[in-house]
This record gives C-alpha cells, sequence and structure tokens, in this order.
C-alpha cells in the first residue's frame, strides 16, 4: 500500500479541491506508481512561477478542456511535479510549499530544510 504521509511525517492533507489537482485528480498529491511524473508537492503557485513553467514547456495557465484542465492562476494550489519544484529553486523560482499536502516522498527530490524555507504561511486575520 502506498504511504499517505507528509514531508512532515504526518497524514498526508488534501493540496485542493478548486480546481481539483493531483494526478488522479482526487484534491492529494499521492505517490501512485502510474504517475511517472511524480506530482507529489502541493505548492501555492505564483506568477513568476506559472512564467518559468511556460517557459519549460509545461503552460499550466491555459485551460485545456481534454483534459478537464481549467489553467491556473497565481494563488492556485496544485500538485507539481517535486523535479519541477527543484528546478525552480535553482532558477529562483520556486513557489511556496503546502507541507501538510507535500507528499513524503518528495524528500527523494529536494530537502526537508529547502521546502521549509519555501513553506507557505498564511496570513493571519486581525
Amino acid at each position: 500500500m502506498a504511504s499517505k504521509k507528509n514531508v512532515l511525517g504526518t497524514e498526508l492533507q488534501v493540496c485542493c479541491l478548486d480546481p481539483i489537482t493531483g494526478f488522479h485528480r482526487n484534491g492529494y498529491c499521492e505517490m501512485e506508481g502510474s504517475d511517472v511524473g511524480a506530482h507529489i508537492l502541493c505548492a501555492r503557485v505564483t506568477k513568476e512561477f506559472l512564467e518559468y513553467s511556460r517557459a519549460q514547456g509545461n503552460d499550466l495557465s491555459t485551460a485545456n478542456a481534454e483534459y478537464g484542465f481549467p489553467g491556473l492562476k497565481p494563488g492556485d494550489q496544485w500538485c507539481l511535479c517535486a523535479s519541477r519544484w527543484q528546478q525552480a529553486l535553482e532558477a529562483g523560482c520556486a513557489p511556496p510549499v503546502v507541507l501538510e499536502a507535500t507528499h513524503e516522498y518528495t524528500l527523494e527530490y529536494t530537502s526537508l530544510k529547502d521546502l521549509k524555507e519555501h513553506a507557505w504561511k498564511p496570513e493571519k486575520a486581525e
């Protein structure tokens, strides 16, 4: 049975249901054998990251009805390929990470230190 733990060692949380994300479109960044891209890192995408991804040949901003893909905008949460996030980190444009919704297997691609340094911190209501 596949692991359901996040990078913090606790139960993997939902990344996003609107737009619905995950390799199997169930909201989770799960590690599944059929997902060769390892869409296991939950990120809160930024304009800079979306531009970087487009420049790398993966346009995440444009909707693709054939795949039921709505197109992403800054602030959306999405399960990214762990290797793409690492590339973005090295290029200086890694988006914030939702640690509780990022699968523990992400640690095969990047360090917990780097993930924590880029952890998304929600604004606190005053």
